[in-house]
């Protein structure tokens, strides 16, 4: 500990001043380090958190849509499922058959919304939460 004379203490002599300020610059350097740990664990923490939110939200409206209006969950209908598969499946090949058919751009929409919600679309830090504000990587994609 350093002491001053208006207490009545001795001054310490160089070396151990320097010692003391050696020791004080290790610990420094290791609450920084610790500090930025810290950090990394708090930015995946809230990353999965907003996956887990986005998740949560899109389960839900599955959710709503498999109920009626009652609240009540629907009976499954295999028969009324295999010919929805059928007729998906028809739809599918029929889209496919169709060279000349112009891009939906639903993909588009999705990686727009997903940068809206705070998450990197650029192929640098794909999927990764924007932390620092906007993207120039990103936004030149959404621009194309």
């Amino acid at each position: 500990m350093i002491c001053s004379k208006a207490l009545g203490c001795e001054f310490l002599d160089k070396k151990d001043l320097f010692l003391h300020l050696e020791e004080l610059e290790a610990t420094v350097g290791a609450f920084h380090r610790e500090l930025g740990e810290l950090k990394l664990s708090v930015k995946q923490l809230l990353e999965a958190n907003q996956q887990l939110t986005i998740e949560n939200r899109q389960l839900r409206k599955v959710l709503k849509k498999e109920t009626n209006p009652h609240g009540e969950r629907r009976k499954a209908d295999p028969a009324g499922a295999a010919q929805a598969v059928t007729a998906a499946a028809a739809v599918l090949t029929d889209e496919a058959d169709r060279e000349d058919a112009p891009a939906v751009g639903e993909g588009h929409d999705n990686l727009a919304r997903l940068y809206y919600e705070g998450f990197h679309i650029c192929n640098v830090n794909y999927g990764h939460l924007r932390t620092e504000g906007d993207c120039l990587f990103c936004l030149s994609f959404l621009n194309k």
